[in-house]
């Protein structure tokens, strides 16, 4: 969970706005000024909310913040690859407004497992994605569960090909929050609406500190391999993984966007070259016959927990950590802990034989019955996880 940051925290908010409000709301505050949408983000949320800050033009969303004269949190992700300038630029944001920024690291020991296993620029070969779960995904979701809203930068115009239809305010697609389940946190976007050359005139004329980058020809600014200056007349997205293709710019933080894929697969039997999780010593990665012999085994030596799961799956990415962790607290307790990727071809064996109705499906396999038992919750953190297991085992 984050600490306390920024100023004096505020008082908790204990109401719950039920989930479809958040699309009304949406549409009231489409035309509202960035500085009324922050006001009503920190009004509803209190110290439950934070500002998603990246060293680049987001401190206007800092700006924005303090001028509405209420208490404010800034959390930032630290990857280890960030630019030196960068690392100062943080330095000056936090001298300058009187805070101190919430920073979130990788596991150091996914990050060494990524390096000695692949090197540290195995991004250049094999994409971004992998690089960019463990230094920025898995850190973020540790600090969204400890929140029940964050608020981002996002603009339409940044990205037309995964952030064009960006609302103010949603429901987060992919992360979950401080309850856990579906509709658990709450993403705000203030300056949705707003073009880019509108927030700089509007960081100049506060005269707030931004990076020195900005002055070398970047634009959208993330870590040092993956970033570089653009050229006149190309859009600033075209600074970041320029050695990929164009509609997948995004790091996974904000991966709700590309909701076009998302769709295509999510209906149909797609197998897609999406690195695969739920990685880890820990888990057991079952293929269609060992799920098969699983399944037909009336009295097993072990319990068995298993999760039907697509990589694509945002839920799935997004559950990534809690059943890691969970299988990690069952290891040598007598309960296996496994995965079974149900998409593609998989899909209609799963949906006839075990269950699958969405991603991901949980089933639990007890030691002395045939039938699998289906987690019928949509909280899927590691303590709701732990409390299913240990009620059947």
């Amino acid at each position: 969970m984050l600490s306390h940051a920024a100023t004096t925290s505020a008082p908790e908010v204990s109401e719950k706005v039920e989930v479809e409000d958040f699309e009304q709301l949406a549409k009231e505050l489409n035309n509202a000024s960035p500085l009324e949408i922050m006001d009503k983000a920190l009004e509803k949320f209190g110290n439950d909310i934070a500002i998603a800050f990246s060293g680049a033009e987001d401190v206007a969303l800092i700006e924005y913040a303090k001028l509405t004269g209420r208490p404010f949190r800034v959390f930032s992700l630290d990857t280890g690859r960030l630019n030196p300038e960068t690392y100062r630029f943080f330095d000056e944001v936090e001298k300058h407004y009187g805070i101190r920024i919430e920073y979130m690291f990788p596991d150091a020991v996914e990050v060494q497992a990524l390096v000695r296993s692949k090197g540290l620029f195995s991004f250049y070969e094999d994409g971004h994605q992998e690089c960019c779960r463990v230094r920025k995904v898995r850190p973020l979701r540790r600090a969204l569960k400890g929140l029940r809203a964050w608020i981002t930068g996002q603009r339409k115009d940044q990205s037309p090909g995964t952030r064009s239809e960006v609302p103010v305010v949603q429901v987060d697609p992919v992360f979950e929050g401080l309850g856990g389940g579906d509709g658990s946190l709450v993403k705000w976007n203030p300056v949705a609406n707003v073009d880019g050359k509108d927030i700089w005139n509007f960081l100049r004329a506060m005269n707030v500190p931004v990076n020195s980058l900005h002055a070398q020809g970047f634009v959208s600014i993330g870590c040092e391999p993956c970033t570089r200056p653009v050229l006149p007349g190309q859009h600033e997205r075209e600074g970041r993984w320029w050695w990929e293709d164009a509609k997948a710019k995004e790091c996974g933080l904000h991966k709700g966007n590309l909701k076009e894929d998302g769709a295509a697969q999510a209906n149909g039997n797609v197998a897609t070259t999406e690195s695969d999780i739920f990685n880890s010593q820990s888990l057991v990665t079952l293929s269609r016959t060992g799920i098969e012999n699983l399944a037909k085994l009336e009295s097993r030596k072990e319990s068995w927990v298993v999760v039907l799961y697509a990589p694509w799956c945002p839920f799935c990415q997004a559950m990534e950590a809690s059943y890691v962790e969970l299988a990690e607290k069952l290891a040598g307790s007598g309960v296996k802990v496994a995965k079974f990727r149900a998409d593609g071809e998989q899909k209609e064996y799963s949906k006839n034989e075990l269950q699958l109705g969405s991603f991901p499906t949980i089933l639990f396999f007890p030691k002395h019955s045939a039938k699998p038992i289906k987690y019928a919750s949509e909280k899927r953190d590691v303590d709701s996880l732990m409390a299913f297991v240990n009620a059947l085992r």
